[in-house]
């Protein structure tokens, strides 16, 4: 199996795996070096697809121990290549001593002493760099997934100065996988072929939407293959395929089509002829905009019409009536989120406000002050310390007590508090009008605030800019609201739809609010677990009587909205039956 890695500092090259150390010194090992497993089933069948003539050159960004380049010579083998000409097809770069080591002792056991010179222990952009571009046929690989901040210089910087020479904008929000493709891509000849692991937030997060941009001006098809079965265990890190094919001249005319396949378990791929099985995905033609690809699971019909909706002037995105911020950022929950009885121990009365910490807090669709003082008297944590600059001149003994005793935990030295003077003083605390959960399960329920509360970071406050608020939130309890959400969030290995305040504020909804079901009863309903009686009802008031669409078209918003949200509910309810078979 191979094993995605870390490059290791200059010093540390002659020695292979070092210990991490520095600022990396805290970190897990295995996410430190993005240290995921891809097996030799699913790297016997991308190269499988990719590797298709005797002549072909095929390059492994980040070999590790050479399991991809193990794949690559048995499918030479298969399709009749000569030993002897084998090791002069491939090439593999590994930055770890000991691993090009390993995977150079793994390649001579299976094609003999010529096979010695194959991987180069490098730094792959230092390498690339170094090397006439294009020079290969195929690449195929697993690429680290590693943050920005944890991958070490002069790397970094190498990786970075070389998307900014293909005309892409990296920021500190980009993963290390992101440069790995980009690099990939330019060294293919033309109608070369490119097969990796990547994270499935290649479809998904906005980093990487300069990415999705770059492969279609490149490539004439490009196929993802998901599954709902995780690829990796022990993770719960979502993974797809990548499969690109027939790479062209960069140019924005061309048109590439990228299809989608879905499969339970990895098993249903993997069996399967890879040709086979992609010519039952049906190609959708790209559009060049900064669009998610987490829409071409959808059919063209439904692509094509969610695109005319939000073109048409009746809906507008979510931005047009209100604004999405994060919830406080306290830099401590333990010491500044306390329950009813914390506070009259440690004598805090009248130095907290409300506060909502959990979406299970929120029941329906209002927050009513009489919720909020039952949370409270059920002992949940819903009174935030709020000591203001001004207070904090002159604090009375019970805070100087609790202050006190904060600092001999060290709350005060975790970066958040740090920054701050006081360290104790929450910045950013106002009352917004409504509650918006940050991850969602089924639909993406805001909650109108009538309780006096805040929130903290787990959930994103609502702010209406001109209607009111109760207005604004009744009509976004639509089936058209709950599919544009799942195209805009993104969602991981667990099935959590996960919509950030930018995603959030591209919701569809109403251009002009003419109604909807009264609030009051849309929360009574939900509360009873009737939130599709909400959304029908909604349907006839909303969406048919003032959009004007049709029941069909009511139909295809509630199909999508359902189809999207069970494909990745599917990978939640799988990982819970796994659990439940590994604890029997």
């Amino acid at each position: 199996m191979k094993k995605k890695k870390l490059a290791a500092s200059p010093g540390n090259r002659a020695r292979g795996d070092v210990a991490p150390s520095g600022r990396f010194a805290s970190l897990d090992p295995n996410k430190l070096r993005g240290g995921y497993y891809t097996s030799s089933e699913v790297a016997d069948w991308l190269s499988a697809w990719a590797i298709r003539k005797r002549s072909d050159i095929v390059l492994e960004p980040s070999c590790g121990d050479g399991a991809f380049l193990v794949a690559a010579a048995k499918r030479f083998f298969e399709i009749g290549a000569k030993k002897s000409d084998i090791a002069s097809r491939l090439k593999g770069v590994e930055i770890l001593a000991a691993a090009a080591e390993q995977a150079s002792a793994r390649l001579v056991g299976v094609l003999g002493k010529p096979a010695g010179d194959i991987v180069i222990n490098s730094d792959f952009f230092d390498w690339w760099r170094a090397s006439v571009q294009p020079s290969c046929d195929v690449v195929i690989g697993n690429p680290p997934f590693i943050r920005y901040q944890s991958f070490p210089e002069p790397h970094r910087s190498h990786a970075m100065a070389m998307m900014q020479d293909q005309g892409l904008s990296p920021n500190r929000l980009t993963n290390i996988w992101v440069p790995f493709v980009v690099a990939a891509a330019c060294s293919l000849r033309a109608g070369g072929r490119m097969a990796f692991v990547l994270p499935a937030e290649l479809l998904q997060v906005s980093y990487a939407a300069q990415l999705r941009s770059f492969l279609t001006d490149r490539f004439r098809r490009i196929d993802i293959v998901a599954c709902n079965e995780l690829f990796f265990e022990n993770a719960e890190q979502e993974v797809v395929l990548l499969l690109a094919d027939d790479a062209v001249q960069v140019s924005k005319t061309n048109i590439c089509r990228v299809a989608m396949t879905e499969a339970d378990t990895v098993a249903e791929i993997t069996k399967q002829n890879p040709t086979i099985l992609l010519e039952a995905a049906q190609p959708k033609v790209v559009a060049h905009d900064n669009e998610k690809w987490l829409k071409y699971f959808l059919t063209p019909r439904e692509i094509t019409f969610m695109r005319e909706l939000r073109e048409t002037d009746k809906i507008s995105a979510m931005a047009k009536h209100a604004s999405i911020d994060v919830g406080i950022v306290t830099g401590k929950n333990e010491f500044f989120v306390l329950s009813e009885e914390q506070v009259t121990t440690l004598g805090l009365e009248g130095h907290t406000i409300p506060l909502v910490s959990r979406s299970v807090q929120l029941k329906g669709s209002r927050l009513g002050k009489s919720d909020w003082k039952s949370l409270s008297a059920a002992g949940d944590r819903v009174h935030l310390l709020n000591i203001t600059t001004k207070q904090a001149i002159q604090l009375n003994a019970a805070l100087r007590n609790y202050i006190s005793e904060g600092e001999k935990k060290d709350f005060h030295k975790g970066y958040k508090c740090s920054i701050r003077t006081p360290w104790y003083s929450v910045p950013s605390v106002w009352k917004p009008d409504g509650f918006m959960f940050r991850q969602i399960y089924d639909f993406p329920r805001i909650v109108l605030n009538n309780s006096d509360a805040t929130s903290t970071d787990t959930i994103h406050r609502f702010t209406c800019k001109a209607d009111k608020p109760e207005r604004v939130i009744a009509n976004t309890y639509t089936w058209l609201t709950a599919a544009s959400a799942e195209i805009e969030g993104r969602s991981y290995g667990g099935g959590v739809l996960e919509l950030e305040p930018t995603e959030a504020e591209r919701l569809m909804m109403p251009a002009q609010l003419n109604g909807a079901m009264p609030l009051i009863e849309a929360d009574r309903l939900i509360r009873a677990g009737q939130l599709d009686a909400v959304l029908e009802e909604n349907a006839r008031i909303v969406l048919r009587h003032h959009l004007g669409l049709s029941s069909a078209d009511c139909t295809t918003l509630r199909n999508i909205w359902i189809k999207m949200r069970d494909r990745r509910m599917a990978r939640r309810r799988g990982a819970r039956a796994k659990a439940s078979q590994e604890t029997a």
